[in-house]
């Protein structure tokens, strides 16, 4: 047991200990383990952050994608989909309430839709970035070439989300149909950064056919890659999906895991996701005590919310975004911490 606590010391004090050290931390179930492992990440996260938790205004617009990824809601294969997209006007107005409600940061989602040339992404981040010139403009759109990643960066994008979801090319491949590829994600993740966007990258806990190993992969990978951004949450099935009867990853390894990349990445803007509150109440509460500094409330228009499905049972398709981030702050403030009002940028 005195090994476990010897590596939870030597990650808060070096940021890294051996493979073996890595496996032994995340597959222990011992309880009192976790709860010192939780209080180291989080008075790492207090000194680098404070009680602050960042905000960012999530806009899901749309859900059409040209990908067919085993594991996802969205994906082209799926009939049962009601797909939308949203015009750039109504991408503006849930801007423009997230900007009332204090949001600093919007993050525009959607899978690879090819209806949203380089033209109009362009145009829309143009348009957000003159709009509200105060606020950090981040995109999750997929795989680009180089010159679309460079297009986005001039025309005034900042920050760049891409979950990488596994560094193993086994692993890569049972999750992802064969015109997908792991070379071409890192390539993505590397041109981002390259380009200077804030970049994020992160995977699924407890995927179908991940090993421990494989997450051990995945955390030397991230450490290396040394992100702006690292998110993680459980996998969750979805009914119209080749993986609707595999088993949803544990509240319990990912809140470890949030904890060890706290710990291995001590200025990195984790989020404590949705996912995390759709497989537990308290969920995002949990990733917070666990080390996590950032959650994600939705500005959807409340029509569409239920429809960008990635996973069943998704919390929060109903509320309106004032709901959203008051429920958040006061789930926040239970805990100690206050919902921050900043862009909440990558410390320099």
């Amino acid at each position: 047991m005195q090994i476990l606590y010897d590596a939870a010391d030597a990650l808060f004090e070096s940021q890294n200990v051996s493979d073996d050290a890595l496996l032994s931390v995340i597959s222990s179930d011992d309880e009192k383990f976790r709860e010192y492992l939780f209080e180291k990440a989080r008075s790492r996260a207090v000194e680098n952050f404070g009680n602050k938790i960042y905000t960012r205004g999530l806009i899901e617009f749309t859900n059409y994608c040209k990908n067919d990824c085993y594991y996802c809601g969205i994906r082209r294969s799926n009939k049962n989909a009601l797909r939308y997209r949203l015009t750039k006007d109504e991408i503006l107005e849930c801007c423009a309430e997230g900007y009332e409600l204090g949001f600093r940061t919007f993050v525009l989602q959607g899978g690879e839709d090819p209806f949203y040339t380089d033209e109009l992404i362009c145009e829309i981040v143009r348009e957000i970035r003159s709009g509200f010139p105060d606020c950090a403009i981040t995109l999750s759109i997929g795989e680009k070439p180089r010159e679309s990643y460079a297009a986005y960066r001039e025309a005034g994008a900042d920050r760049y989300l891409l979950r990488h979801e596994t560094i193993n090319p086994k692993h890569y491949g049972r999750l992802h149909p064969p015109e997908l590829s792991l070379e071409n994600r890192v390539r993505c993740l590397r041109d981002l950064k390259d380009l200077g966007f804030q970049v994020g990258c992160g995977f699924m806990v407890g995927s179908p056919y991940q090993t421990l190993e494989n997450i051990v992969e995945d955390l030397r990978f991230i450490k290396d890659f040394s992100p702006h951004m690292i998110g993680i949450g459980p996998f969750i099935p979805h009914t119209d999906t080749p993986f609707a009867s595999e088993r949803a990853g544990s509240l319990e390894l990912t809140l470890v895991l949030i904890a060890v990349i706290r710990l291995m990445n001590p200025r990195a803007l984790i989020p404590a996701t949705t996912a995390l509150g759709t497989i537990n109440p308290r969920g995002r509460e949990l990733g917070v005590l666990a080390g996590a500094n950032v959650v994600m409330p939705n500005l959807s228009p409340v029509a569409v919310r239920k429809k960008y499905s990635l996973y069943d049972n998704k919390i929060c398709t109903g509320e309106e975004a004032a709901e959203c981030r008051g429920c958040l702050a006061r789930r926040m403030e239970s805990i100690g911490y206050e919902l921050s009002v900043s862009r909440g940028d990558y410390p320099c």
